[in-house]
């Protein structure tokens, strides 16, 4: 019978998942790994020699054969990161992206750089990501965010909890701006942000497999252009932005004109800025009152 230690497994699996070109397969199998013995990824390399016995070895033979068949590692594993926290996912929300990191990171930057701040919005949160960030980093400040999928929702209060937020971040079912017009105790927001749908139809359909196939098409697609969920949300933001307040989008890597041209008819902003990701693809529209 064949000896299976973490190193032969790590070694096999990453080989495996290479030739079924699977993104980042030595990661893949590191997290499929820890998902299955429950450990921590530094306790790969320290436990080395570690044998690995059935039912261990039975589980994580059909997590690797749905990964190479392009399930998202994430959906397997039930979690990812994001911004350094451990985030539970589903496929009833889209896996974070690292992208999406540098949104939060301008968020909170703009949210600690003025007077005072105290609420923010975020518009299609999915499994609350965003809000989730930035309330753990910004303490003072009072998260709304809102999305359409109740059981989207649901993902979002679980980490939520998990991170103590609750006191922080309310979550309200409804697209996008429609939910808060009806607390009539709602005031005026700082900062309002989303990561809205903004594949296009085109692009929605030559996504590659481990997308297309697996992750919520409504939470991706924004239309013929991509850019019906920002139309929406730059042509009400003013009713829910204050005076000096900002609106953050995330736009795909084509869409940093056709959004700056949104903002401009508006009239509403001083300063539009379009802020580039770590690979220099367009990446977040920037409006300050």
């Amino acid at each position: 019978m064949e000896v299976w230690t973490i190193q032969k497994l790590l070694n096999w699996i990453t080989e495996y998942l290479t030739r079924q070109t699977v993104d980042s397969p030595r990661l893949s199998a590191e997290l499929l790994l820890c998902h299955v013995l429950g450990f921590q990824r530094i306790e790969l390399y320290t436990l080395y020699d570690h044998v690995v016995q059935q039912p261990q070895l039975g589980r994580l033979h059909e997590l690797v054969k749905r990964a190479g068949q392009h399930e998202p590692i994430g959906y397997l594993v039930g979690r990812c990161e994001f911004y350094s926290l451990p985030l539970k996912v589903t496929p009833d929300c889209l896996i974070p992206r690292p992208e999406t990191e540098l949104l939060v990171e301008k968020a909170i930057d703009f949210l600690r750089g003025i007077k005072d701040p105290s609420s923010m919005l975020d518009l299609c949160t999915g499994s609350g990501c965003i809000a989730a960030a930035v309330a753990k980093n910004c303490k003072e400040i009072r998260v709304v965010a809102t999305d359409i999928s109740e059981a989207a929702l649901a993902v979002a209060a679980e980490n939520i909890k998990k991170h103590d937020l609750e006191k922080q971040v309310t979550l309200l079912c409804g697209d996008l701006f429609d939910p808060i017009v009806a607390g009539l105790d709602r005031s005026p927001f700082d900062l309002i942000v989303s990561n809205p749908p903004y594949v296009s139809d085109a692009e929605y359909e030559k996504l590659a497999p481990n997308v297309k196939d697996h992750e919520p098409k409504t939470a991706l697609c924004g239309g013929k252009d991509g850019l019906d969920f920002c139309r929406r949300i730059v042509e009400k933001c003013g009713d829910f932005l204050k005076s000096d307040g900002a609106l953050m989008l995330e736009i795909g890597f084509s869409q940093g004109p056709a959004v700056r041209n949104q903002l401009e008819e508006t009239g509403l902003f001083t300063e539009i800025a379009i802020l580039q990701d770590a690979a220099r693809h367009d990446r977040i529209v920037v409006g300050r009152r």
